[in-house]
């Protein structure tokens, strides 16, 4: 004689709730990832629950599950079995992290505020902005004699902030490397 539904389903979860964590940490011990242990545990506990009465038969029940919990990890890694190729190329093309631009742009932008007001704007007008020196200077009603003085003054002080200089020393490395390169080969031709 089989049990009543409710009582199956309430003996179900009443065990469930009671093995959850420790079902968990030793999926967690078996994954390495929190939610990766999650999804074994609901698994393995889907798993028993349509074979709830075997696991009720079972001498020791808790080991039943367990050995449910293992298995169907082992199956999910056999699922997840990639193979390696050793080569001595690569061949992903590298890109540029986007976090260093975002980077370079916070120290520029703080570099800029660094400047007085009349030279911040001038050089954000003008090379930022990529406005000519004429209309920089209509804009700012001042003449373009001015806006040269003040743009110079502002790039020279945003060379001379150590912050800047620091993002541009690798570009500087990359101009010797490659001036190394190139007398390099010139001596070679």
């Amino acid at each position: 004689m089989t049990p009543a539904p409710e009582a199956h389903d309430a003996d179900f979860r009443t065990f469930a709730i009671d093995r959850w964590p420790r079902l968990l940490r030793t999926a967690y011990l078996l994954t390495g990832h929190h939610h990766d242990a999650e999804d074994l545990v609901q698994i393995a506990l889907v798993k028993a629950y349509a074979r709830w009465d075997r696991v009720l038969r079972a001498t020791e029940p808790d080991a039943y599950v367990w050995r449910i919990l293992i298995n169907s990890h082992r199956d999910r890694i056999r699922g997840l079995r990639v193979f390696e190729w050793l080569t001595n190329r690569f061949p992903e093309v590298t890109a540029r992290d986007r976090v260093d631009q975002l980077l370079a742009r916070d120290v520029l932008t703080a570099a800029l505020q660094r400047l007085p007001p009349r030279q911040r704007t001038a050089v954000v007008l003008r090379y930022v902005e990529d406005r000519s020196e004429t209309e920089v200077a209509a804009l700012l009603g001042t003449r373009v004699g001015t806006v040269r003085s003040r743009a110079a003054r502002g790039l020279a002080k945003l060379r001379a902030d150590p912050a800047v200089g620091e993002l541009r020393a690798p570009e500087r490395e990359q101009e010797v490397t490659d001036r190394a390169g190139t007398a390099t080969r010139a001596g070679l031709r």
